[in-house]
């Protein structure tokens, strides 16, 4: 990790780590609407002017009706339909472009005036290796719904997910070292019960929204709409009847996803009761209170989800307060490890 602090760079990695987020969450949108199989080529240079006369939007057009999706699921679409399916994938490739662009001049920029110490830039260039990442997993994700089925797989879409957070939560930790300072590798200070705990959260947010991954990609979502009984029953048959279901099943993963959420609503109490038994500093604690806030209203957000039926503007609140949490997560475990260096 780096050693410099500097207020500017701070700021832009804060902005940087937004970008992504919205990124995220527009994504989610472009899934829930499904326009993400409306472009059927990726280029990165070319791509960012849409079709431009007539011909031009009915050759575009002519690609698309060759697709499963096309062929199984939107047969007759108007081009005039086809046009806003079209135009949300290619704003949310326009704001990865942009996103990408946010990230390399502000890098380079900082690089050239040494604001950013050459040997202090392997941080930042793997956030650029990140980013590249993800647009590649974006692209094969895209590329998997393209061959004989009109979905993408569940696997793909996770990935391109899990890189683009940590792309985030990279940006995110490095701005967190240029606001409270960067951990001294000098010390090998032991981990706190509040560190390991937080860690342990940390875990069971990602698994969570991996698991959110493979239920949008399966839209298992759909499964059922009614809680706390799934399909009528708490524990409906053969969720476990093979270990590859909690890979495949579209109703063992959204099981999965409904209650494993729980075990952060429990943990984060517990930190919260550790942190006050201890004296921590006063923001910890209250910060606590408010996290505890955001994991049930995460809960509940979910549970409004599947009451009703995936309703696109619930999901994408969903999706955006799991991205906070994530992000308070990472503050969480920053700020308990500052402490314990003390």
């Amino acid at each position: 990790m780096p050693k410099t602090q500097n207020t500017a760079v701070m700021k832009w990695l804060y902005l940087f780590a937004f970008v992504v987020a919205f990124l995220v969450v527009f994504g989610g949108f472009v899934r829930l609407t499904r326009s993400g199989l409306s472009i059927v080529e990726w280029n990165p240079i070319s791509g960012a002017m849409p079709p431009i006369g007539q011909q031009g939007w009915e050759e575009e057009f002519a690609k698309y009706q060759l697709t499963p999706e096309y062929l199984k699921i939107n047969t007759g679409m108007t081009l005039e339909r086809y046009k806003f399916i079209f135009y949300m994938e290619w704003f949310h490739r326009n704001v990865a472009r942009l996103a990408g662009l946010f990230y390399a001049f502000p890098v380079f920029y900082f690089l050239f005036k040494k604001t950013i110490p050459f040997k202090e830039f392997g941080v930042y260039f793997v956030m650029g290796m990140l980013f590249i990442s993800q647009a590649f997993a974006g692209w094969i994700m895209v590329a998997s719904g393209l061959v004989d089925r009109p979905a993408v797989s569940h696997f793909n879409l996770t990935i391109h997910l899990l890189l683009a957070l940590a792309l985030f939560g990279l940006a995110m930790w490095t701005a967190l070292g240029h606001k409270y300072g960067f951990p001294d590798p000098a010390k090998k200070a032991a981990w706190s019960l509040p560190s390991k705990l937080s860690v342990a959260s940390l875990v069971i947010l990602v698994i969570q929204i991996s698991y959110g991954g493979f239920t949008a990609g399966l839209k298992a979502g759909h499964v059922s709409d009614t809680w706390p009984l799934m399909l009528g029953k708490w524990l409906p048959p053969n969720l476990f009847a093979s270990w590859i279901n909690i890979f495949e099943s579209p109703q063992t993963i959204v099981f999965i996803h409904r209650w494993f959420a729980w075990l952060g609503l429990i943990l984060v109490p517990v930190v919260y009761s550790i942190v006050k038994k201890q004296n921590y500093p006063a923001e910890i604690q209250n910060g606590l209170k408010w996290l505890v806030g955001i994991v049930a209203l995460q809960i509940t957000l979910g549970v409004l989800t599947i009451l009703s039926y995936v309703n696109i503007v619930i999901a994408l609140i969903h999706q955006a307060n799991a991205i906070v949490l994530l992000g308070l997560a990472l503050y969480f475990i920053h700020r308990f490890r500052a402490l314990d260096e003390k």
